[in-house]
C-alpha cells in the first residue's frame, strides 16, 4: 500500500516543478515584454518561494487541526490559480502576485508531502521513499525545459503557466480521491501537545540548512545554466534541452542513491563523492564541448543524494512534532531558496559574467557536507526527554 501512495504522491508532487520552471522558462520573453532585468526576473523567481517564509511555522500548527490530504488539496488549488494569475498579467507586478498565491500552494504542499512520506515510511527504506519523492521535483522542472520552452516559442510566454495550472488541478482531485494515511500513526489526542527538543531542534536546523543550499544550487543552475550555454553559441532551445538532462537523469540516480544509503549507509561518503562531482560538474558546463557532458555528470552523480539530505529531515523529528517540526524545516529552506535567486541574477547584472551565478551555486554544493556533518554530530549525542504541554 505504502508503494501505490509514493506513486500518487511522486505524480502529483511533479506539478510543483512544473509551475515553479514557468518563470524561468520564459524570463528571457518577459525581460522584452516588461523590461526586466535579470535581477528583476531572479526577483520573480525567488517569489515563489516568499510565502514559504512566513507561512510554514503556520502551516506546521495547522496540520494538527486540519489533515494533511486537506492542506495538500489546497496547495495544489493555489498553485492552479497562481499560475492563471500569472499567465494573464499585462505587467510584471501581477505576474508577482501570481508568483506569490502559487508560493503559498508550494510551501503547504511541500511541508505535507514530505510528512506523508515521513508517516508512511519511517524506519522502513526512508532514503529510498524520500529520494523517489523529491525526484518529482526535478522530473516536474525536466518537463517543463523542455515543454515550456516549446509552447513558449510556439504560443506565446502565457501558455506555459496555463499548462502548468491544469497539471495542477488534476493533481489536487486525484489527491483528494485516492490519497489515505498509514493507520499505525501514534495516537496523541488527549495527551498533550508534543513540544520539539533541543536536540531536535539542532538537527532540523542542519537538515533544513543543508537542503535549502543544495536546492539554492539546483535552482541557480537551473535558471542561469542556459544563460551561460547560450553565452558560448547554443541556441534557446539547444542550451534548455543540454541542461534538462541533468535533471531527467537525476530521477534515476536518485533512487539508486537512495537504495544505497539505505543498504549500506556511509552517507557522508556518499555526500563527499556526490557534492564534489557537483562541483567539478559546473566548472566543466561553461567550457566549449563540455556542456553535455558536465550536465551528465550533475544528473548522476551531482543530484544523486537529494533523497539522502532530505531523509534527515524525517530523521530528526518525532512523529508527535513532525507537522510543527517541518515548518521550521521549510521555514529555514524557503529563506535560503527566496534570497538566492535575486543574489544570482545581481551577480550577472553586476558582473556581466555568465559564469557569475554557477560559481555562487558550486559555494551553495559545497556547504552541503558540513552541515550534514554537523547533523551526524547532533544525532550522534544523548537526546533530551520528550516535553509535551498540557
Amino acid at each position: 500500500m505504502r508503494w501505490r501512495i509514493l506513486a500518487l504522491l511522486f505524480i502529483a508532487r511533479v506539478g510543483l516543478g512544473i509551475q515553479f520552471q514557468t518563470l524561468a522558462s520564459v524570463g528571457d520573453s518577459l525581460t522584452v515584454a516588461f523590461g526586466l532585468d535579470y535581477a528583476g526576473v531572479g526577483l520573480l523567481i525567488g517569489l515563489f518561494m516568499l510565502p514559504g517564509l512566513f507561512l510554514a511555522l503556520p502551516a506546521g500548527y495547522l496540520g494538527r487541526y486540519v489533515s494533511d490530504r486537506q492542506m495538500v488539496v489546497s496547495g495544489l488549488g493555489a498553485l492552479a490559480v497562481g499560475g492563471l494569475v500569472s499567465s494573464l498579467a499585462v505587467d510584471s507586478w501581477t505576474i508577482g502576485v501570481g508568483r506569490l498565491i502559487a508560493g503559498a500552494g508550494f510551501l503547504s504542499t511541500m511541508v505535507y508531502f514530505t510528512k506523508m512520506v515521513a508517516d508512511w515510511f519511517e524506519g522502513r527504506e526512508i532514503a529510498t521513499a524520500m529520494s523517489i519523492l523529491v525526484m518529482s521535483w526535478p522530473f516536474g522542472i525536466a518537463m517543463g525545459q523542455v515543454g515550456h520552452a516549446w509552447l513558449e516559442q510556439t504560443y506565446g510566454w502565457q501558455l506555459p503557466f496555463q499548462v502548468a495550472s491544469v497539471y495542477c488541478l488534476i493533481a489536487a482531485l486525484a489527491v483528494f480521491a485516492f490519497y489515505r494515511p498509514p493507520h499505525d500513526l501514534p495516537v496523541t489526542a488527549g495527551a498533550g501537545v508534543a513540544r520539539m527538543t533541543p536536540r531536535e531542534w539542532r538537527l532540523i536546523v542542519c537538515a533544513a540548512g543543508a537542503w535549502g543550499v543544495f536546492n539554492a544550487a539546483y535552482v541557480t543552475y537551473l535558471s542561469f545554466g542556459p544563460i551561460l550555454l547560450q553565452s558560448i553559441g547554443k541556441s534557446a532551445l539547444a542550451a534548455a534541452g543540454i541542461i534538462s538532462v541533468g535533471s531527467w537523469l537525476m530521477i534515476v540516480s536518485g533512487a539508486i542513491c537512495g537504495q544505497i544509503a539505505d543498504r549500506f549507509g556511509r552517507r557522508e561518503v556518499i555526500l563527499t563523492i556526490c557534492m564534489s562531482g557537483a562541483v567539478l560538474s559546473l566548472l566543466l558546463l561553461g567550457l566549449p564541448g563540455a556542456s553535455l557532458t558536465a550536465s551528465l555528470m550533475f544528473g548522476l552523480v551531482g543530484m544523486a543524494p537529494a533523497g539522502v539530505i532530505m531523509a534527515m529531515a524525517g530523521q530528526a523529528l518525532r512523529p508527535q512534532v513532525r507537522a510543527f517540526g517541518m515548518g521550521i524545516f521549510f521555514t529555514i529552506y524557503f529563506a535560503i531558496m527566496m534570497a538566492t535567486p535575486p543574489v544570482a541574477g545581481a551577480i550577472l547584472d553586476r558582473t556581466g559574467q555568465e559564469q557569475g551565478p554557477i560559481f555562487l551555486a558550486m559555494v551553495l554544493f559545497a556547504l552541503v557536507l558540513p552541515l550534514s556533518l554537523a547533523f551526524r554530530y547532533f544525532r550522534s549525542t544523548p537526546g533530551s526527554a520528550a516535553v509535551t504541554l498540557r
